[in-house]
C-alpha cells in the first residue's frame, strides 16, 4: 500500500511541474494523460522501454491523429521578440517610388534560386537544411542585385480555421524575413503577405498535399 500511495505522489509531482512548463491547455491535459496512463499500466506490469535513435529511421513522430490545433489566442501571443524587433519597410507599396503589389513577379528566370521553402504542422520556423541553404542563395542574389525587392508569402494547408491560418501565415512570412535581414539585406526591400490556407498548390487531402502547402514563396521586383 506504501508503495502505491508513493507512485501516486510521484506521479502527481510530476504531471504539475510538466504542465507549468507548457503555456498550451490541452497540450497539458494530453501531456497529464499520458503520464498518468504509464504509470496506472506499470501497476499492471506493463513496460515502456527507451533507447536512443541512430537514426531517422528510428525515430517515430507524431501520427495525423496527433494533429491538435492551437486556438487563435495562442498564436497571437506568440511572436518572438525578434521577431518584433525588426522594423517593416518605411513604405508601403506603392508609395515614396516603392512598388506596388501587384509589381512583384515570379522569378521564373531564377527558379534555381527562388524555390519555395516548406514548414512542419503548427510551426513557423525553418528545419530542413536545403530550406535554409534556399534563403540563403536568395539572400546572396539580393546582395548582388542592390535594385532588387523581395515579397515574401506564408502559406498554410487546409486545417484549422480560416483565423488561425491567417495569423499563422503571417509568422512563417515574417520569420524569413527576419532571416534575411540576419542575412545583410536592407529590411526596406522586404515585405511580406500571408494567405493562410486561401493559396493551395495541392487540392488533395493527403499528408503529402498538407506539405507541399505549408510553404514560404517569393516574389520580386526590380527597380
Amino acid at each position: 500500500m506504501k508503495k502505491l500511495v508513493t507512485l501516486f505522489c510521484i506521479l502527481t509531482f510530476f504531471i504539475f511541474t510538466s504542465c507549468e512548463k507548457s503555456s498550451p491547455t490541452w497540450e497539458n491535459v494530453k501531456t497529464a494523460g499520458r503520464y498518468l496512463q504509464k504509470g496506472i499500466d506499470s501497476l499492471w506490469g506493463k513496460d515502456y522501454n527507451s533507447y536512443w535513435v541512430q537514426n531517422e529511421d528510428d525515430f517515430i513522430g507524431p501520427d495525423n491523429s496527433d494533429f491538435i490545433p492551437l486556438n487563435e489566442q495562442d498564436l497571437k501571443s506568440g511572436f518572438s521578440q525578434t521577431d518584433r524587433n525588426y522594423a517593416q519597410p518605411k513604405d508601403s507599396f506603392g508609395e515614396s517610388g516603392m512598388p506596388s503589389f501587384d509589381q512583384f513577379k515570379n522569378p521564373l528566370h531564377l527558379s534555381s534560386i527562388f524555390q519555395k521553402v516548406h514548414f512542419q504542422t503548427d510551426d513557423h520556423v525553418l528545419r530542413e537544411k536545403e530550406d535554409l541553404i534556399t534563403i540563403q542563395k536568395i539572400a546572396n542574389y539580393m546582395k548582388n542585385n542592390p535594385n532588387v525587392y523581395l515579397l515574401v508569402a506564408g502559406n498554410c494547408d487546409e486545417r484549422a480555421s480560416a483565423a488561425y491560418n491567417m495569423a499563422l501565415g503571417t509568422k512563417r512570412a515574417n520569420h524569413l524575413r527576419v532571416l534575411f535581414i540576419k542575412h545583410g539585406i536592407d529590411f526596406n526591400r522586404i515585405y511580406t503577405v500571408s494567405y493562410g490556407r486561401e493559396k493551395p498548390i495541392a487540392l488533395g487531402h493527403t499528408l503529402q498535399d498538407w506539405k507541399l502547402n505549408r510553404r514560404g514563396e517569393f516574389k520580386i521586383f526590380e527597380k
